[in-house]
Order: C-alpha cells, then sequence, then structure tokens
C-alpha cells in the first residue's frame, strides 16, 4: 500500500478554520456575494477559501482617495474630511485655529507706541488716575478697530457697600474720562454707529442707610428690582432717559422691564431674533433668553 504524499493528504483532509464563528458567518456572507474561482497554492492544490490564506482571510488594500492639501496646524495633524460627521470635533477645530490667529496679531494689538500724545491724553493715559482703565478703554477700540465682535472692558472694586459716596466716588474719577475718550474716539472713527456700547454693574443699591446683617453698617445692598443702565452707538436712541423708580429708588415704576426683555433687546439691536436661537436639549427647545422675552422698543431708534 503506497502511503500517500503529504501534499495529497493535505488536499484530500477538509479545511479547518479556528476563527470566531461571527468572523466565518462573515467571510461567508461576502463569498455568497461574490464568488471566486477556488485558489490553489504553489503545487497548484485547490485551497479553501475559508483556510488561512484564503481570500476571506486577507483584508482589502485601503482605497486612496484624492484629499485637498491641508491648511494650518491642526488641519495637518486631523483635516475636517476625515471627520464629516463630527461637528463638535470642526468647531473645537474652528476655534483652536481662530486662537492661533489671534495669537499671532496680539503683539501689534496690544501695543499703543504708535498711538499719538493727542489720543494717549484723550484716554488719560501717564495720568496716574486715569492710566490704567484708560490703557483698558484704548485697547477696546483697537480690538473693535480690527474686527472683533465682542469686547468687555472690566472696572473692578465697584461691590462697594459702606461709604457709597467715598468709594464710588473715588471709582468714577477713574473711569469718567476714559469711557467719554473712548465713546468720542469710535464715532471720529465712524465706529460708533455700527458698535453697540453697554454700561452697566451687576445690581442696583438699596437706598437704606442703617441697619443691616445684624449690625449698624452706613451702606446699601443690593437691589435687583430697580438699577441703572446706558447704552450708546449701535441703532440706540442718544440722548433718551427710559423709564424711572419710585421716589426714593427702591423700585422701577415707569417702563419696567424684567432682565430678559433686556437680553432679548441686545439681540435685536445686534440684528438676531432670539425666538429662532433655539435648540433642542433635555426634552425641549431652549433660547438664550430661557422662554422668551418682548423687546425694549423704547430703546431702539
Amino acid at each position: 500500500v503506497r502511503r500517500p504524499h503529504l501534499d495529497e493528504a493535505a488536499a484530500e483532509r477538509p479545511a479547518v478554520d479556528l476563527r470566531p464563528r461571527r468572523v466565518r458567518r462573515r467571510a461567508r456572507r461576502r463569498l455568497d456575494r461574490h464568488p471566486q474561482p477556488p485558489r490553489r497554492d504553489h503545487l497548484g492544490v485547490p485551497r479553501s477559501p475559508l483556510a488561512p490564506g484564503g481570500r476571506a482571510h486577507r483584508r482589502p488594500a485601503p482605497r486612496r482617495r484624492g484629499r485637498p492639501r491641508a491648511r494650518g496646524g491642526v488641519a495637518r495633524v486631523a483635516p475636517r474630511e476625515a471627520h464629516p460627521q463630527h461637528e463638535q470635533l470642526k468647531a473645537r477645530m474652528n476655534n483652536y485655529e481662530l486662537a492661533f490667529r489671534m495669537q499671532t496679531q496680539v503683539p501689534d494689538l496690544v501695543s499703543i507706541e504708535d498711538e499719538t500724545q493727542v489720543t494717549r491724553d484723550l484716554y488719560g493715559i501717564d495720568n496716574p488716575t486715569t492710566d490704567n482703565f484708560g490703557r483698558r478703554c484704548l485697547l477696546a477700540r483697537k480690538l473693535v478697530e480690527k474686527g472683533v465682535r465682542f469686547v468687555q472692558v472690566y472696572a473692578s472694586s465697584w461691590d462697594s457697600h459702606d461709604y457709597i459716596l467715598r468709594a464710588h466716588g473715588s471709582m468714577i474719577e477713574r473711569v469718567d474720562q476714559p469711557i467719554a475718550a473712548l465713546l468720542q474716539d469710535l464715532k471720529q472713527r465712524g465706529l460708533l454707529d455700527e458698535t453697540l456700547v453697554v454700561w452697566m454693574g451687576e445690581f442696583g443699591r438699596t437706598p437704606d442707610n442703617g441697619i443691616r446683617g445684624g449690625g449698624v453698617r452706613y451702606g446699601r445692598d443690593h437691589n435687583p428690582n430697580a438699577m441703572t443702565v446706558w447704552l450708546a452707538g449701535g441703532g440706540v436712541k442718544a440722548g433718551h432717559t427710559i423709564g424711572a423708580t419710585d421716589e426714593v429708588g427702591m423700585e422701577a415704576v415707569e417702563v419696567v422691564h424684567p432682565l430678559r426683555d433686556f437680553h432679548v433687546t441686545l439681540l435685536r439691536l445686534m440684528g438676531l431674533d432670539d425666538n429662532k436661537l433655539t435648540y433642542f436639549h433635555a426634552g425641549r427647545y431652549k433660547q438664550l433668553s430661557q422662554f422668551g422675552g418682548e423687546v425694549i422698543e423704547e430703546l431702539i431708534a
């Protein structure tokens, strides 16, 4: 009896596939959809497509598609086209690229060496009382000039409750000239009409002056029922006083609106409709004013 050759024995034995069942099923479905002629080894022996080295074990070569050249540092690492369905990722990348562009322009932007002495004197720069806030207001004008969409100029230490006349009086000396200079500078450069300037604090102040918090405190408390806000430029009425409080300044009694109405009015002045700025979250549509508001028509020119 002739002993079969090793290659013949291997050809007679059924192929054993040791891959997981789900992988074998997927391979069979792929073969059913795309049948292939039997493959043979180097000796001409037919090879099972499910055996190691068969077609099912071979991963198709990735197709290389043309892709536009990446632009920018972040785009070279993770091109936008690689994640077309990830809107949050694209938004994050846009923020990083915007931050990079801003950083490259900051050194020239924050420098005031190119400003004339007339402009420096207008803002009170080099004056010990107004220098700090004057530089902030001048920087705000430069940012607006460069097209920055939102600029906040912050003056600290206004949260005074005791000795209001003394505390607020010193603060007024620091900010009055720089604020007036900012408005004048924006106007003479033709920027005030398209720039909305809003001045406000955290609260109004109550008219009481005596016992607060269990002891004698000569000052005033937070007042959410009446507060002063002024606006300039950006399509608002100039030179108008809108609304009034009672005779002691405790509550608003004319043109009374909640704060969300003021927010809605600011959006309208910037050309936005609060009712259209909605997004679906936690089972309901939400908007910036929480649940809508009323435009204060008396403010709009």
